[in-house]
């Protein structure tokens, strides 16, 4: 009888190195058009693993509409999107790939900082549109630099530990939140978001997402970063207020922001659109191919290890 390849879901789109990959060992059906059981395509029945990122909608009627299902695979080392309750009584698997991207979102971090408080996109632009002339010896007004500037980050995990190292070699102070004081850091811990803020001429959000912190950085947050302090965020669109960002933006409450996440994906709200001092990236601080690559090799690990029947390497914390 010859051997049947398990059968796996995509929950969105992947490389094609990876769906190649994929291919050689498993029978590979997907991309879902959206995270729901009505989406689910013809063969899906005999769904053994989900491969799916941490922002998608992993629900208990999703999972229910997967009778075979054993593992759920997330690209990436967030997994928000999951019904935990669900998948441990069903007894699922679910795996992750922690670390794998924090440089590449490091230097990402570190170009949004750079091209909100140095005005990068808007000398961009102000050069296209023939805006520059005459003999002034500076063209745009003068900003400050980081050279001295404070750092805060939300969230010292793996990328705010390589976005605090790319931030001491611009010569700036770095402080940082998170869920738990870390002893083996020389940066300063402030207690709270806001206290952070405060402190803070550049907010980057590097936290993991869950139900406890979204919307963490609120109104009151966003005004204890002042006038002249920048919001950046790379980790989750949930854990900021879209609201309450635009307010502060268009009543210039703080300088100004750069988002590469957002709460409803691909959805930008019109306000942050239209905003002024705002610069938007569609999701892509994970994107370099090393990166990309790498955790793409993790979800493979993971699904070999399951399907050998040993433990998986990188299970999440379901602390």
């Amino acid at each position: 009888m010859p051997f049947s390849k398990p059968t796996v879901l995509l929950a969105c789109d992947f490389s094609e190195r990876f769906k190649s990959l994929l291919g050689k060992h498993y029978n590979v059906v997907g991309p879902l058009p959206y995270s729901s059981p009505e989406a689910l395509p013809v063969g899906a029945a005999g769904v053994s693993a989900l491969i799916t990122k941490g922002g998608l909608k992993t629900d208990r009627a999703l999972i229910e509409a997967l009778p075979e299902l054993g593992i759920v695979s997330f690209f990436g080392t967030g997994f928000e999107g999951i019904d935990l309750e669900a998948a441990a009584r069903r007894r699922l698997a679910v795996t992750h790939s922690p670390g794998a991207n924090a440089s590449s979102v490091a230097d990402f971090a570190m170009g949004l900082a750079l091209a909100s408080t140095r005005n990068i996109v808007a000398a961009d632009r102000y050069v296209r549109e023939g805006r520059w002339a005459g003999n002034s010896l500076v063209s745009m007004p003068a900003v400050q630099g980081l050279t001295g500037a404070r750092l805060g980050i939300y969230g010292l995990g793996a990328i705010g530990r390589k976005l605090a190292l790319r931030a001491s070699a611009f010569e700036m102070e770095v402080a940082y939140h998170s869920r738990t004081l870390k002893s083996d850091t020389p940066y300063s811990y402030k207690p709270s978001v806001r206290e952070l803020a405060e402190w803070s001429d550049i907010l980057v959000i590097a936290a993991r997402a869950d139900s406890s912190n979204r919307h963490v950085v609120d109104a009151s947050v966003l005004a204890a970063l002042g006038p002249r302090g920048h919001v950046v965020n790379v980790a989750r669109g949930s854990l900021i207020d879209s609201d309450a960002l635009a307010e502060a933006l268009e009543q210039g409450t703080i300088a100004g922001a750069a988002l590469d996440v957002f709460e409803n994906e691909p959805n930008v709200p019109e306000r942050l659109l239209l905003a002024p001092n705002v610069i938007l990236s569609p999701h892509i601080a994970f994107a370099s191919t090393s990166a990309r690559d790498a955790q793409e090799d993790m979800v493979l690990a993971n699904l070999e290890a399951f399907y050998a029947g040993r433990p998986v390497p990188n299970p999440i914390d379901r602390s």
